[in-house]
Order: C-alpha cells, then structure tokens, then sequence
C-alpha cells in the first residue's frame, strides 16, 4: 500500500507532541522512533520466523521463550491496566522474574501506561532488546537508552506508533514512511553529516547506473539514503511493466519496480552481500540499520567506524564478509567541514601533511574501488580548483592514474537547511587515465532554491542531465561536430586532457564552459556568488591551516 497521508500526518503529530513536550531534538527523537519502530516490528519478525519453521518442520525457539530476570524489582508489582499487576515468579537465584512474552509490544504498549510504563520501558525493555542485539550480527541496540521519560509524552508517542500499523505496510511503504521521519532532521550534525537530498541521490544512482552482483559501498553512509536507492534502482531493472508504479515522495513523483523477474539467487545476494558502509555516528548508524530493515534489508550490516582513523584487518574483512578485492561501485556524500588530528590518521589514507576531510575521503574512496570500479562523490567546489599541494596532488591522481568521467555542478542552495555550501558530484573509476571530462551544469533541481529547499517546482534540469551523462559518447560526438563559433545552449560540455593540464588540472565546472559575449555580460549573479563563497571557503580553511602549522612550530 502507498504511503498515506494519515500516515504523514500521524508521524508529524508524533514530531510536533515531542516538541512540545519538551524534546527538541530532531536527531535525538528520530533515534527515539528507531528503536519504538524496532520493538514494534520484532514481534511480527518473531511471528514469521516461527509460521517459517513450522512449514520447514524445523526446530525454532520463540524470542519471547522463557523468564526474564527483571532489572529493577518494582516493576514486578507494576499495576497494569489490563491485569491487575505483572505477575511475579522468583528464580532459582532468587531474583523476581516475568515472563519474555510481556515483551511482546501487543502486552505492554496496551497494558501499561504513565510512570509505571517509563520505568518498565528504560529498565526492562531496552535491556531485553539490547540483550537481542547483541546476538545479532549487528547489535543495533549498543549504547541505546530511553530518551523520553515524560510519562505523558511517551504514553501518547507509543499509542501513536502502535496506529501506524507498520506490520500491516509493505517494505516500500515502511520505507517511504521512515523517509518522511528522516525529513525531519533540520540540522548538520557535528561532524558536518547531514541528510543528502532523495531526488539527488537517484539521479546520481541512475547516472552510476549498479547491477545486481555488484558491491554498493558507502564510507561516510550516514541514513543509507545511497544505499537504499541503489537496492531500489536494481529492483526496478528487474521488474515487469506490470509491476512498476509511480511513487510520490517529497512532492515529485518517480519510478518503483517490485523486483518481481530477480531470481531467488539474485535476492539473496542483494539481502546479503551487496551493500555494505560505514558511520563514525552511533546514531546515524542506527538511523541507517532502521532505514535498510524497514526496506527488507536487515542483513545489511553497517559499521560503526571513522575510516580515515582506523583500519581493518584483512582476517576481520573476511569475517565481516567484506569483498577483498575491492568494491563495484562508491556512492558517498562525506562529512567535509573538518579536520583531523594529523597523529589519527591511518597512513593509507594520508595525502601529504592535509588533515582536510573531504580531501582525505576522497583518497580512501579511490583506494576503496576494485581495478575499474566507479564511484560519484559529491565534493566541496574547493576540491576542484583548490591551490594547495595536497588539492593538486589529488587531482593529478584522479586526472592521471585513472578516469574523472564527469563533473556535475549543483547549484548553491541544493544542501539547505543544513549548508548553504557550494558542492559538485565527481564521477570516476579506478586505473585508465583521463582523456576528457564532461561538465554537468544543474541550474534547477526540482525545487526552490530558499532556505528550506522543499517546495516542488517544474524547472528541474537533473533528468536531462542524467541523460546526457548516460549517452555521453552520443554527446561527446555532438560536442566534437559542434560549431565553435555558435551559441552553445546545453548544460553540458566536455574539456579534454589537454585543456585540463593547460588549466592547472582545474575540474572547475565555470572554468570550460563555453560563452558567447552576450552570454559573459548576463552571467547568472547567483552562479558568481557561488563562486565567491567557494573560493572564501578555501581561503577560510588555508588560513586555519596555517594557523597550525604555526602552533605546531610553537610547541
């Protein structure tokens, strides 16, 4: 079933009784309905696993088996609004115990409410839960604890989780459902991560264009949002025209295939050994398991770790399953406010004395590619024409020893409410060398460029871009026949190797474009400001740059 606007409405109620009562935080209460999500949906998980076995005739335990030795003792005479108390049973040891099956979210969402429903949630159903993660791959429930303790704003937040009816809703629907909570997070977190905007990652997944077999890598994954459009293009590919609708999704409509022609085998592998990332967050690791569950991915296990400080061992890669030779395909839009402690950093990854992340992430991805893997980054404008050492190095790396197929400018406002930075989308492979590059100039995106960057709108360059990209030896062959003295109206154009070295590996979109006069004189103002502000931006940070240095020498 769609996603309803009931639905909508039931999760913006959820967001706003939260906020005003008193839980501000949108990170923090969306991490809050992960884990309500998760209690809620293991029941129906239990449920199935046990109709699975029966049919297999095979032996399966229930999760909800058992006693469980209770955390805090005066939850063992909690009043319930169905059954009087809790009932009460003493273990061998001695200790008050009930039974698992009271963890069923059928029982204690409805028979508890109030103080008494805080008290058992914090003490008695984050353990049991925790306790479950960490017999499972992915012990989703590390560190987790109860955030909303208001007796009355948790009793009404669990209600209206429980009339969303997740159990009854498809994976796409559930999916679409936990899209419309993410939304709500305004705000950069504090590494400089935020949520990459849907319509761009689709778009950028369609140019890069994954196959079912292939490895889908994202270092930086923050809310899978890569991920899981990765997973949904495969399914399209292999669906039947019967079985692709139109979605609605933040006001524009687009493609879903039910991945009804994929084979059992086919399946299985994207269940279980296609996607893999990295968050150096707790939360946005779990934000992202939630997001890949809800879709039918929860074998997708993504790592709580900080890449550019940490290496793995190439006997914990086998155990973790990772692909030793390398990834298909890097989809990533990495943190790049920061720095790093210059002693952190894991000398793979290191790009002479630069401590700048968006430079350091762009290293590890290209190392991360198997030979002719392809990767689409989206990168600060100042990656593409910033003077520094490791800026020139970096891209005499990707122009030289292997293949910058693309540049795709974004326009200034694309990342609002969380940035109002300039960025592009630099598409590659591993190996080869770069013989010409093609500029993609994204005027319009769909929507207006303010400061919420949310209201639809009909300009929206990002489909015939896609295109171009797709066709780019169609392109490059128009381009080559062109007329150099005509008016070139496309938003795309290429600039060959020699160009590239004659402009000092410069990638900067503006700097090939090609203008008539007229075209010069009525530059787009917004286009120069976007310039300027990327150029104060690599200034700002050179500046801080220096600025260590110079405390380091003062040491």
């Amino acid at each position: 079933m769609p996603l309803t606007a009931d639905m909508r409405r039931s999760i913006d109620q959820i967001r706003d009784y939260l906020f005003g009562g008193g839980y501000p935080d949108p990170v923090g209460n969306t991490e809050q309905l992960c884990f309500l999500f998760f209690f809620y949906l293991v029941q129906g998980i239990d449920a199935e696993a046990g109709a699975r076995a029966r049919a297999l005739d095979v032996p399966f335990r229930s999760l909800f088996d058992g006693e469980w030795e209770l955390r805090n003792p005066a939850n063992a005479q909690a009043p319930a609004v169905r059954e009087g108390v809790l009932p009460m049973t003493v273990l061998h040891t001695g200790q008050p115990c009930i039974p698992r099956d009271r963890f069923r979210w059928s029982w204690w969402s409805e028979a508890l409410s109030g103080e008494v429903l805080v008290r058992f949630v914090r003490d008695e159903v984050f353990p049991f839960f925790a306790e479950i993660g960490e017999a499972s791959a992915h012990d989703f429930m590390r560190g987790a604890r109860l955030g909303i303790d208001e007796p009355t704003v948790l009793t009404q937040v669990i209600r209206l989780v429980g009339d969303l009816r997740l159990d009854q809703a498809d994976a796409d629907t559930k999916g679409d459902l936990f899209e419309h909570v993410l939304r709500q997070m305004k705000q950069a977190g504090e590494l400089g991560q935020f949520r990459t905007p849907r319509h761009v990652i689709r778009a950028i997944v369609e140019m890069i264009d994954p196959q079912v077999g292939e490895t889908v890598y994202d270092p930086a994954a923050g809310t899978a949002g890569f991920l899981v459009a990765a997973y949904n293009h495969m399914r399209l590919a292999h669906s039947s025209p019967e079985s692709i609708v139109e979605a609605e999704l933040e006001g524009k409509t687009h493609r879903r295939g039910l991945g009804d022609q994929l084979t059992q085998a086919q399946l299985a592998t994207l269940q279980r050994g296609s996607f893999f990332g990295n968050d150096v967050d707790p939360k946005m690791v779990r934000l992202a398991t939630m997001n890949l569950t809800l879709r039918g991915l929860g074998h997708v296990r993504i790592l709580q770790r900080n890449v550019l400080t940490t290496l793995l061992e190439e006997k914990v890669k086998t155990r973790l399953g990772l692909p030793g030779e390398g990834f298909h395909v890097v989809l990533a839009n990495p943190p790049f406010s920061g720095r790093i402690d210059k002693d952190r950093i894991v000398d793979e990854v290191k790009l002479g004395s630069t401590s700048a992340t968006e430079l350091l992430f762009l290293k590890y991805m290209l190392d991360s590619l198997r030979p002719d893997g392809r990767a689409a980054v989206v990168v600060p404008e100042g990656v593409l024409f910033g003077a520094t050492l490791a800026h020139r190095e970096l891209r005499s790396q990707l122009i030289n020893q292997h293949c910058v197929e693309a540049v795709m400018s974004l326009p200034g406002g694309v990342f609002q409410p969380y940035s109002g930075v300039k960025t592009s989308v630099l598409f590659f492979r591993r190996g080869g060398r770069t013989q010409r590059v093609q500029f993609l100039h994204v005027e319009d995106d769909g929507y207006r460029l303010d400061a919420n960057h949310d209201t639809p709108t009909e300009s929206d360059d990002l489909p015939a871009l896609a295109q171009a990209f797709i066709g780019r030896e169609a392109a490059w062959a128009r381009w080559q026949a062109r007329d150099p003295e005509a008016e070139w109206h496309e938003k795309w154009w290429f600039a060959d190797a020699a160009a590239l070295r004659a402009n000092d590996l410069s990638l900067s979109a503006s700097r090939y474009r090609p203008m008539s006069a007229s075209q010069i004189q009525h530059q787009d103002p917004r286009e120069l400001l976007d310039e300027l502000a990327a150029i104060e931006s690599e200034i700002e940070k050179e500046i801080e740059t220096l600025r260590a240095l110079i405390a380091e020498v003062d040491r």
